[in-house]
Parts: structure tokens; C-alpha cells; sequence
């Protein structure tokens, strides 16, 4: 029977710390590699055969793992947070964390966090791209406004951002000067700019062979149009991995901790350990699904009746989770059931 030998990897922009271990938990090799890839092909020349790999999730973290995966029988990454609350120590550097990490998965111990597949990964990405795109396009309005408002013009706050009514203000109005209009000009035509950019990326997204089927059956739900499906299929990966609604729920982040002491139960607001690109969408979602579906309607009107607005809404978009991960999991389109007046998925 062959020695699996184990390897802690702590991951840095410029460096990676290693440790390999054997079962019985002697170092056979540690020391520091440039993160590049020539110097990690250099190094898997000279690692003991066969042996499995684990490092912490970080922003470097991707590559590596992808670059790593096929020579390893398992590579395997573990979730910061959790991590660190299992190896804390006074005494901390790049050497012990790999030593650390390698005792983990030796001992598996490791919390290991979900690794999304590359291909996830890389659309994954240009949806966030399109995210930035969105929130410097939302920046450059205002600025057009608060350009509009030091200056004292007057303005209609509906039709400042259409094309015509835009035109039309800057050719009539007498309080835009040239500096003044140049600025604005400048603004609108970034403005135009990021937005057809943004259409081309959602474009690519949802004619993507890969996605095109899953999103079009989460698009059957009511008030989830292609950006909630999208950012649900690619930020969520495989569904299978949530036994549970509740726990779908606690990764979009709409529910609060739980603190728990003798007969004391304490619920903490919203926790910030969750995946906020799913958070702020499907917020916004909820906030739009009462006009699009009777049955979320009455929801929301329920919990507006027992506290407020803001309660409403993430009961809502609770709701909206169950039944995207019905649907993702059943593959197969969202029906009401007419007989029974209730929701299946």
C-alpha cells in the first residue's frame, strides 16, 4: 500500500508557504515557492508520489487550485473563518499556517468550503464584472445630478437620464455654461458606454450554452428575471450541496446568527457571513415579487401586518430561495397547482 503524503500550501500574491507530511505527521519537506507557475511545476518535480494538497480560500486561491488539481489526488480548500478558529495560536507566520493546514487534512480536520468547477468560475467572474459595471453607470448618474444641483439648474428628475429630454437641456438651458456642459456630456457619454457594455456581458451570459437551459428554467419563477437567474446559478454552482432550505437561506445571508446559552435564545440581525452577490440580489428581487405573483403578495401583506417593510421583504426573498433550489434541484419548470391553491416546485 502506498504512503499518501499530505500538503499544507499557504497562499500569498507573491509567495506559498508549504509543509509535507506523511501520515504519521513527519515533515519531509517544507519551505517557501514563488507563486508562479513555473516555479510550482519545478516544484511538483521533486514532491513524493502521491500525495494530496489543501490551502485556505483566498483571492489568489483559484488559479492555483486549478493549476494543482490535476497532479494531486485530491485538492481540497479550506474556509477562512473557520480555519483560523480551529488553529489560532499567539504565535503566527506563513510557516506555521502551512504546518496547520497540513495537520488539518491530515488529521481531516479541514472545514472545507465548496470549490465551484472553472468553467463556473470564469462566468462567474464576468457576472461580477457586469455587478462593478452597474454600480459606476448608478455613480456617474449621480454625478450628473449633483454636477445639476452645485449649479443651481432646474431639472426633471424622471427624464434627466433619457437621451432626448438630456439633449434638450443642455441645448435650452441657460444656467448650463460650457464647462458645466462639456462635464455633463463627458458624464452621459460614460454613461452610455458602461451600458452597452453591461447588455453585451448579460447577453454572453444567457446565450451561453452551459447556462442557457438552467437559467431559462429558473426565469419560469415569478419576478426572476435573467440577472436573479444568472447570479443564482453561478454563485450557487451546484444546489445539491444545501441539504437543506435553511441552510440555502443562511448562504444567501437572510437570516441572522443564532446565540444559544442555558434557556437563553438570542437572534442576531442579518449575518455578515454569507454570499453578499446573492444577498443584494434577490433583495432586490423580493421587493419587486409582490407585483408579479398573488402568492407572494399575500406573503409579504402577512408580515407587513406583523412588523414592517423590511420584514416583508426577506420573508419574501426566503421564499423566492426555496423555490429557486426546487426547481434547480428537480430541473424541471415552476407550476402552481390550481387544485390545491399552493406553490410546487
Amino acid at each position: 500500500m502506498q504512503t499518501m503524503y499530505y500538503i499544507g500550501l499557504d497562499v500569498h500574491k507573491r509567495t506559498i508557504s508549504y509543509c509535507v507530511k506523511d501520515g504519521s505527521g513527519t515533515i519531509h519537506a517544507e519551505g517557501t515557492i514563488a507563486a508562479t507557475r513555473f516555479d510550482l511545476d519545478r516544484w511538483m518535480k521533486t514532491l513524493p508520489q502521491p500525495w494530496t494538497a489543501a490551502m485556505e480560500a483566498t483571492v489568489f486561491t483559484g488559479w492555483i487550485y486549478d493549476y494543482l488539481q490535476p497532479h494531486a489526488v485530491a485538492l481540497k480548500v479550506a474556509h477562512p473563518l473557520m480555519l483560523r478558529a480551529i488553529a489560532a495560536a499567539k504565535k503566527k507566520n506563513d510557516r506555521i499556517d502551512a504546518n496547520k493546514i497540513c495537520d488539518c487534512l491530515r488529521c481531516d480536520f479541514l472545514p472545507e468550503c465548496y470549490m465551484a468547477s472553472t468553467a463556473i468560475r470564469e462566468r462567474r467572474r464576468t457576472l461580477r464584472y457586469r455587478n462593478l459595471l452597474v454600480r459606476q453607470m448608478v455613480q456617474m448618474k449621480n454625478k450628473i445630478s449633483g454636477l445639476l444641483m452645485e449649479a443651481g439648474v432646474n431639472y426633471n428628475k424622471q427624464r434627466l437620464h433619457k437621451a432626448g429630454y438630456f439633449r434638450e437641456l443642455l441645448a435650452t438651458n441657460p444656467d448650463i455654461d460650457e464647462g458645466l456642459g462639456s462635464l455633463l456630456r463627458l458624464c452621459r457619454e460614460t454613461v452610455v458606454r458602461l451600458g452597452k457594455t453591461e447588455s453585451a456581458l448579460v447577453r454572453s451570459l444567457e446565450r451561453d450554452s452551459l447556462l442557457l437551459e438552467r437559467v431559462e428554467r429558473l426565469m419560469t419563477i415569478p419576478a426572476v428575471g435573467p440577472i436573479t437567474a444568472l447570479t443564482w446559478a453561478l454563485e450557487v454552482g451546484d444546489p445539491k450541496r444545501f441539504s437543506s432550505i435553511k441552510k440555502a437561506i443562511s448562504y444567501c445571508g437572510l437570516c441572522g446568527a443564532e446565540k444559544s446559552s442555558a434557556n437563553t435564545v438570542q437572534r442576531t440581525p442579518l449575518s455578515k457571513q454569507r454570499n453578499k452577490h446573492l444577498q443584494t440580489t434577490l433583495i432586490e428581487a423580493a421587493k419587486m415579487a409582490p407585483r408579479n405573483s398573488p402568492e407572494l403578495a399575500m406573503l409579504s401583506d402577512k408580515e407587513k401586518q406583523k412588523g414592517n417593510a423590511n420584514r416583508a421583504t426577506l420573508a419574501v426573498a426566503r421564499k423566492l430561495v426555496a423555490y429557486l433550489i426546487a426547481v434547480d434541484r428537480g430541473q424541471r419548470n415552476f407550476e402552481v397547482m390550481k387544485t390545491s391553491n399552493c406553490i410546487a416546485a
